[in-house]
């Protein structure tokens, strides 16, 4: 490896140790981190960080859709009960230190020069940026859809891992804490193609490292039940269809896979019509 090549890749280790520094000096005594190998030391960043993302978001979204505004956008009789949601909580907190392991593995990698990353958007100019980080979201957007397809098609991957999610088949049992209610190996085998990308696509770190945390806002979103109403979005509107139906709307952001192979079923066709 070039002294060139080492350079640039020691700015990702700077980065990722600032993460590091700021999120374990905030929460945790130096004692009890700062001994702890820099992997180790990320592994204890991104598990703090995405329990907060997770709770935060969580706490916000429910307090507003069914304290706030409530019967405005869920009827009384379809809000989850503290128990259901408390069940969610226990679920995704199981796995979120397993969770924490691929955003930690994806920066080892990044930080030994093994991707395509780069980490100033002045490397690559403005617009390049962008071009590859739509590119990015499309790779995402295609292996998400193909992971939960299959998650659906394979039988022992439905019955052994995807199945601790569906437990959540009706409204009145999913909530914004069922989006990270998952086995372990489910919601890391969905999360993979964030990082599969990374070999396929320059792509800037800090988006890399920001998308994945956006993860969990994201499916909060998508369990509350709430159609948006906003086209191309694959909001919760088409995701409870998926918990209901389990065939339909396996796509993550946008609706353009589901339409592409077949499997886009839209909520106001499910709406009954409307007696002049």
């Amino acid at each position: 490896m070039t002294s060139q090549m080492e350079s640039y890749l020691r700015l990702f280790v700077e980065e990722t140790t600032f993460y590091n520094r700021f999120v374990l000096a905030t929460f945790l005594p130096a004692k009890l981190w700062e001994p702890l190998p820099h992997f180790f030391q990320t592994w204890l960043r991104n598990y703090i960080g995405g329990t907060l993302v997770y709770f935060i978001s969580g706490l916000i979204w429910c307090f507003y859709i069914y304290y706030w505004k409530r019967n405005v956008f869920v009827p009384k009789d379809a809000i989850p009960s503290n128990k259901a949601m408390l069940l969610q909580i226990y679920v995704a907190m199981k796995a979120m230190p397993w969770y924490s392991a691929l955003p930690t593995l994806s920066e080892y990698m990044v930080e030994n020069g093994w991707t395509r990353c780069f980490s100033r958007i002045s490397d690559v100019s403005f617009f390049s940026y962008l071009g590859y980080m739509i590119t990015y979201l499309m790779i995402v957007e295609f292996g998400i859809y193909w992971m939960h397809r299959e998650l659906h098609d394979i039988k022992p991957l439905y019955k052994y891992l995807h199945a601790t999610h569906h437990i959540y088949n009706k409204q009145n049992t999913l909530s914004p804490f069922a989006g990270l209610a998952f086995h372990p190996l489910d919601g890391i085998l969905q999360a993979v193609p964030h990082v599969v990308a990374l070999f396929l696509v320059p792509t800037h770190f800090t988006t890399h490292i920001m998308l994945l945390f956006f993860e969990a806002i994201w499916t909060a979103n998508i369990h509350d039940c709430i159609h948006a109403k906003i086209w191309p979005v694959m909001g919760a509107g088409y995701h409870t269809i998926h918990h209901t139906t389990y065939r339909h709307n396996y796509g993550h952001f946008t609706t353009w896979m589901d339409y592409m192979f077949g499997t886009l079923r839209d909520p106001m066709a499910d709406e009954p019509e409307k007696v002049a």
